[in-house]
Formats: C-alpha cells, structure tokens, sequence
C-alpha cells in the first residue's frame, strides 16, 4: 500500500465529486486548484498525469480515489446511523474518522452497517472488491458483500464481552453492542472499531486496555458493551 497524506486523500476525494457532480467537465482546472505540493504528492503516487499541459486521473489514481470516498461515506453513514449525527457535525467528525479506516476495520464497518450503498446524503458509496467480484445477490437486488470480518471471526474465535475477559488477554474487536446512545458515542469517540487488535492490562478497579499505542479505562458499563474475540486466527 501506497503512503498518501491526508491533504492528498482529500484531493481524490474532491476530484471523485467533481467527477460524480460533473461527469462532463474537464478535470484539468479542478486539479490545478489543488496546492503544488499536494499537486506534487499525487504525480509522484502516480495518481495523477500531465499531458500536453492538462492533468488527468491515472487508473491507479481512480482507484485510489474510489477507496477515500468509500471510507469517507462509510464514516458518515456509522456518525449518522449510529451517533445520530447530521450536517456539519457529521462531516467534520467523518473526516477525522475515515483516516483510521483501513482494511479489517473498514470492512467489519461495513459488516456492522450491513453492507450500505448510499451514504446519508444519498450518494452511492462504491461497493469493495469483494462485491464486484462475485458478490452473492440478497434481498431487494442488493449484493451481499462477501466481507469475511465479521463473520470469519466469530466462528473462529470465543467472543466475550471485554469485562468477561482476563488481564494480559488479547483479541480483536468482533462487535459493539449496546442499548445506551452515549455508550455508543464514548465507545466511538475512543477510536473502538471492529477489527481492531486490543490488549486487556487491567481488570480492577476499572477495565483497562491497549489499542495500538495507546491505552484506555472504561467502567463496567462500557467494557460489557465491546464484544472481543480471541483465540485462532
């Protein structure tokens, strides 16, 4: 995977909309508006071409572009759907989020939200790979993501509740399930998302554990709410 930085991501994610709201427009004038360092950035990834003095969007770059916008929209709609989030509230919460979606996480998202196909504004959000190549159809027409996230990692491992488990434990986030709208908000706040690995260090007095590099307390209430499963990968 290519390292981009975030005024980078945001430029694909501009050009996917300019795009999508302007399909017959020249991209070229979009892209010159962009800072020459950002400019810089995308025509060493390769995202983008100069041709005869007119920019355009590689295929790898297109590529690139659909992967932001879907993070971008599946942010939006978890805010949403799951925080109660709206307008510029959402937006600006989206946009910090959807940098820490990246491979399981995104996809157990996806998983947690039931695969959408539209972000809360109504614009599509581009389907994984998984569903456009050989995604099995369910329902009203939709394709059902073959995503094995969620599903791999319950069959595969013991799932508890983080206050079920022992200091020193380690696993992986399955789920988060909770009747309690604030639960949810804090949970989400920390960055605990399905997918990511977690270290219990502490049961007493309150439920200690390691994401990455950092390190969170939460009280009995909270920690019952995050499902965690450990055991074979």
């Amino acid at each position: 995977m290519k390292m981009i930085s975030e005024p980078a991501e945001e430029a694909l994610e501009k050009i996917w909309v300019f795009q999508e709201d302007h399909p017959d427009n020249p991209l070229s004038p979009e892209i010159k508006s962009f800072n020459p360092q950002v400019i810089k950035e995308l025509e060493d990834l390769k995202f983008i071409q100069k041709e005869e003095g007119e920019f355009k969007l590689t295929s790898e770059g297109m590529e690139e572009a659909k992967n932001v916008i879907r993070r971008h929209r599946l942010a939006e709609k978890l805010l949403h759907d799951i925080l109660g989030l709206s307008g510029e509230d959402m937006e600006t919460a989206a946009c910090n989020f959807e940098h820490i979606m990246e491979g399981g996480v995104e996809e157990s998202i996806c998983n947690l939200l039931s695969h959408p196909d539209k972000c809360p504004h109504g614009k599509p959000i581009p389907p994984c790979e998984c569903r456009t190549q050989g995604g099995h159809r369910h329902g009203h027409g939709h394709h059902q993501c073959d995503c094995t996230a969620g599903v791999k990692t319950i069959i595969d491992k013991t799932v508890l509740p983080l206050n079920k488990m022992d200091k020193g434990e380690k696993g992986e986030i399955v789920y988060i399930k909770s009747s309690k709208r604030d639960n949810l908000q804090k949970i989400l706040a920390m960055g605990v998302l399905p997918g990511r690995k977690i270290e219990i260090i502490q049961t007493y007095p309150s439920y200690v554990f390691q994401m990455e590099h950092t390190q969170m307390a939460v009280d009995k209430d909270i920690a019952e709410s995050i499902y965690v499963g450990s055991g074979s990968n």
